[in-house]
């Protein structure tokens, strides 16, 4: 259960109805996910939030599904059980395909192990890996 209000569209002031709209229209979607409605109990966050998403996200040196894709590991890794699914989803209607999916997993699941291994040995960075 969310520990905030969802505020609706037909209940939103004049700043977050401007939001919602440009999320809409930049999305071509017809009402704006949950997420939003969240952040509209503090227009300022909401109107930052989206800006800087819009930014980042938009199709740049890195193609919009591995944008996702990246999306979807952050998530997993701090287990944000909502943009887990809400980036898993947009990342198949952007073009992810189901084998692209399995392998992002198996990459997550084999670097977390790594990582895990590494840090508890406190392996120490081979000179050629650290930048200068």
């Amino acid at each position: 259960m969310a520990t905030v209000k969802l505020i609706e569209y037909e209940n939103a002031s004049a700043d977050v109805k401007a939001v919602f709209d440009d999320i809409k229209r930049t999305r071509n979607i017809k009402d704006v996910n949950n997420f939003w409605k969240a952040l509209a109990n503090h227009p300022e966050t909401l109107k930052r939030t989206w800006e800087t998403l819009r930014e980042v996200m938009k199709p740049g040196a890195l193609d919009i599904v591995t944008k996702e894709m990246i999306y979807i590991v952050m998530s997993i890794a701090n287990n944000c059980d909502y943009c887990i699914h809400s980036h898993t989803a947009s990342a198949f209607a952007k073009g992810m395909s189901e084998a692209q999916y399995r392998e992002l997993i198996a990459v997550v699941a084999i670097a977390s192990q790594t990582n895990n291994l590494a840090t508890s040995m406190k392996v120490p960075v081979d000179p050629q890996f650290l930048k200068s």
